[in-house]
């Protein structure tokens, strides 16, 4: 294939750009919701909780504690029971670096000595003294670049998209007019219709190359951490693009592009469009300036409110199973049915809308680039 594989380079290195970006807006949008921060009776050791809920016996199955706690983030990386990944977490402070793993904490019942007290109340680390007690003037200056749920999973997500792009790159160097096969043959008609029916339609073949690396990057990058958050609705799961720091972030990214691409037309039209009166430029004017800011803004919330919704729906069916059964076992089994059948149903109905998020996330990007760089057209006379 020609011209538009050499550009894996520059599609790799804008994909490790993205990361970055969404690891340093970590810091102060990610959701740094723990599961682990329920607050335990006392006398109870580590080994007599577990890793993510203890309750009494008698206490009421809670549904919305269990969706808050499978679409937020988190310090550790549950996958099942008892079983969690404790993650790194880092801190900064005026004293200094302090880096240990989340499992320090003993899921919330112990503070962390190191150059300050640290401990784990309702899903943030706080700075305490040796009692427990919060000092809120240092915990306001702390820095949380913790390697969170979220943030390992944009890890693998990413070394998920660099083997693949990679593979099928080398594979195409090494058998040049050869047809495709393997991930080739999956991976080229995706690349060919977001060229064609995203960048080329929206932008025109004369300017399209220049944003195709970054359209690219962006709808498999949605894509595949759109699929990797349907596993399934899982254990371990992470909610990356339901997470209001990784689809703001991506949105930041579009306008920054959009910005620094408008030409002379573009902001002609932003600021003072042709052939409008004074007087009613005067209310235009704001309106098409608060729209440059408005269509990221909507991008963000399209992105992040649809991932996040589906998720939400998906497990409330599921816990209607919990719910009756606390009325009425029999009830429970039959509840199970239908509430399993509409999971499976919702399950299925994700995939299409991970796939419908990531085109028209691509898509609108692609046409605001086309607005931004599209030249003046003379009209004509009749």
């Amino acid at each position: 294939m020609p011209n538009k594989y050499k550009q894996f380079g520059v599609f790799s290195a804008v994909a490790l750009s993205i990361l970055v970006l969404l690891l340093s807006f970590n810091v102060s949008f990610a959701e740094n919701t723990d599961s682990t921060h329920t607050e335990y009776p006392e006398g109870e050791t580590e080994s007599q909780v577990n890793t993510h809920e203890v309750a009494p016996e008698n206490e009421k199955f809670n549904a919305g504690k269990l969706i808050i706690e499978h679409i937020s983030d988190a310090y550790d990386w549950h996958i099942a029971g008892h079983i969690a990944i404790p993650l790194p977490v880092i801190l900064y402070s005026d004293k200094g670096f302090d880096i240990f793993m989340s499992s320090a904490f003993e899921h919330g019942h112990a503070i962390y000595k190191g150059k300050q007290n640290y401990a784990l109340k309702e899903g943030h680390i706080k700075v305490v003294n040796d009692n427990g007690e919060e000092n809120e003037e240092a915990t306001s200056q702390l820095w949380d670049i913790s390697i969170t749920k979220n943030v390992a999973s944009l890890f693998v997500s990413l070394a998920l998209m660099l083997w693949i792009f990679l593979t099928v790159a080398k594979a195409y160097a090494r058998n040049p007019g050869k047809a495709p096969k393997g991930l080739q043959s999956w991976v080229e008609p995706m690349i060919i219709f977001v060229r064609d029916d995203i960048a080329i339609s929206a932008i025109g073949e004369k300017k399209y190359k220049k944003y195709l690396p970054f359209l690219l990057t962006a709808f498999f990058f949605i894509w595949i951490n759109n699929l990797m958050g349907l596993i399934p609705l899982a254990p371990g799961g992470a909610n990356v693009t339901g997470n209001i720091a990784i689809a703001m972030t991506l949105a930041i990214i579009v306008f920054v592009i959009t910005v620094f691409s408008g030409n002379k037309n573009y902001w002609r039209h932003i600021v003072a469009m042709p052939g409008v009166p004074v007087g009613v430029l005067a209310l235009l004017t704001p309106i098409e300036i608060i729209g440059v800011f408005l269509k990221p803004f909507v991008l963000m919330i399209r992105l992040f409110a649809n991932i996040l919704a589906g998720h939400i729906i998906a497990l409330s069916f599921f816990s209607l199973i919990f719910i009756f059964a606390e009325m009425n076992t029999g009830l429970g089994f039959g509840v199970s049915i239908l509430s399993i059948a509409f999971t499976v149903f919702m399950g299925m109905l994700e995939l299409l809308v991970a796939f419908l998020q990531a085109y028209v996330f691509t898509l609108l990007a692609a046409m605001y680039f086309g607005s931004a760089v599209e030249e003046h057209h003379h009209e004509e006379h009749h």
